[in-house]
């Protein structure tokens, strides 16, 4: 099977290129995903894949209709949007559209998910069971997966899989993470209430951009002398705004930040944390305070015997020395994490950089550029650890 597999992709080579820089050219933002939803769907059916559209909102889902001697539903996640970020990469399949850029390479993990689909439906008769291909929106805004969900998305489905591209990681091989892939991240609003006063009589106000400073470098201290440096968080505090003119007191200010956290009980312990640092400062110069600590996605935790499924059936296609297993965990997050309330799930890294390259630029650049030959190790592994599912034990 895997040999076939392997054929398959590598005839599908010239065409998932061409997909991929369709995409490319044409990225859309998240919930604007229309275009890109009709071109996935118009794939699919091709495919003869039965194709349901506006499934959370601008998703597609497909299903290849297996042979029925397993009742377990595996689904594979493909996101689909973009950021805005206007691109720099003078490649002739640059965007078109001013302001928005596939920088995060989600238009590879979409030709992926496609030619996933177009190779499983041609061994449809071969598989005991059925897979779901849900092609999800929204991933930048951390939405889409929550929005799919609620659509019936995860309904019966008993393990996910997906991929991240990975510009540290040369095309041709991939990276394998047990357990935690990604941090939880949650949204930060800090509210300072001072009284406003003349530039010239601070002692007469309460100074809410003096105290904000304080609030930020507290808390930036405390991390170090009072969380667990085996247990890695992050604060970040990404915006400021206050005051209404440069010699008057300003006795407002708001901070929105993000707060990033691997363990559980870490994050459950984050907001009476921070309120404490917060009123501490706060409470000595007279101000007041509010917080809004809002929780958002959480850790992806990458299956045990799902990821080792990947590691096998990845290094049967390419050999032990192209699949990593990668030591340490990213502070990023992935709305993935919200499938993995509802199955056991696994997502593995896709290397896209360039061998001969001193730079490889990373996620989120305007410069970001993958190799594209990329496409079909990751259609190779996807389409390859979906067939294995089905010989692991239930």
């Amino acid at each position: 099977m895997l040999t076939r597999i392997q054929e398959l992709a590598e005839n599908l080579r010239d065409r998932l290129i061409e997909i991929r820089r369709h995409l490319h050219l044409h990225p859309e933002l998240s919930a604007q995903e229309h275009k890109t939803a009709a071109f996935v769907a118009g794939v699919l059916s091709s495919s003869g894949l039965r194709v349901t559209e506006t499934v959370g909102k601008t998703g597609v889902v497909a299903e290849v209709i297996g042979n029925g001697t397993d009742k377990r539903l595996l689904a594979i996640r493909t996101d689909m949007d973009a950021l805005p970020i206007q691109e720099l990469t003078l490649l002739e399949y640059a965007s078109r559209e001013p302001g928005i850029m596939h920088a995060c390479g989600h238009d590879v993990h979409t030709t992926v998910g496609l030619g996933t689909a177009m190779i499983l439906a041609q061994l449809a008769k071969e598989l005991p069971g059925n897979v779901r291909l849900l092609f999800q929106p929204a991933e930048e805004i951390a939405q889409g997966a929550s929005w799919m969900i609620a659509d019936g998305g995860m309904d019966q489905v008993t393990a996910i899989l997906s991929l991240h591209v990975f510009p540290s990681i040369t095309a041709g091989s991939i990276g394998v993470r047990y357990g935690a892939l990604t941090a939880a991240a949650d949204d930060l609003e800090i509210e300072i209430i001072g009284e406003s006063g003349h530039g010239a009589r601070p002692h007469e106000a309460i100074d809410a951009i003096w105290i904000a400073s304080q609030v930020i470098t507290n808390l930036q201290q405390a991390i170090s002398r009072t969380q667990n440096p085996l247990r890695p968080m992050v604060l970040s505090i990404g915006q400021i705004n206050g005051g209404r003119a440069p010699n008057v007191i300003a006795d407002h200010v708001k901070l929105l930040g993000t707060v990033r956290s691997l363990h559980p009980e870490t994050r459950a312990n984050l907001p009476n944390w921070i309120t404490k640092i917060v009123s501490s400062v706060c409470d000595s110069y007279g101000a007041r305070y509010h917080i809004n600590y809002r929780p958002g996605v959480p850790s992806v935790q990458n299956d045990l015997a799902l990821s080792q499924l990947v590691q096998n059936a990845a290094e049967e296609a390419f050999g032990n020395d192209r699949v990593l297993v990668l030591t340490e965990p990213s502070l990023g997050a992935e709305d993935f994490s919200m499938y993995l309330e509802h199955a056991p799930g696994m997502m593995f890294r896709l290397g896209v950089g360039y061998k001969d390259r001193a730079l490889n630029y990373p996620l989120h650049h305007p410069l970001f550029d993958v190799d594209e030959t990329a496409i079909v190790t990751g259609v190779v592994t996807m389409a390859y650890s979906a067939y294995k599912y089905w010989q692991q034990g239930k």
